[in-house]
């Protein structure tokens, strides 16, 4: 299960999306801090499916978290390489370009 949060704008989707057992966290490196806040990620509780369908159609997604970010690699969105951990916890930004 995620947390999950959507914004459109201007034609593009935006995703948040985090395992759900994050929200709450907050985690720090350096001088960087994430605040994985309810009202900010938890818009909804999904599944699996319904991430993998999100990953799809998005244009942005910010993903924390081993499952997720584990899905998008999976999903062949990102490579390992990308991925950046924070406190430990997985966390990878996908920016996709369209024509």
């Amino acid at each position: 299960m995620y947390a999950a949060r959507t914004t459109e704008y201007q034609g593009s989707l935006m995703i948040d999306i985090c395992d759900l057992e994050l929200v709450g966290l907050k985690l720090e490196k350096d001088s960087l801090t994430i605040h994985l806040t309810k009202e900010y990620f938890q818009q909804q509780v999904i599944e699996n499916n319904q991430a993998g369908e999100l990953l799809k159609n998005c244009t942005i997604a910010n993903l924390v978290g081993t499952r997720i970010v584990r899905q998008a690699i999976d999903m062949k969105m990102a490579k390992e390489v990308s991925v950046k951990k924070i406190d430990g916890v997985p966390f990878l930004m996908i920016f996709k370009f369209q024509q």
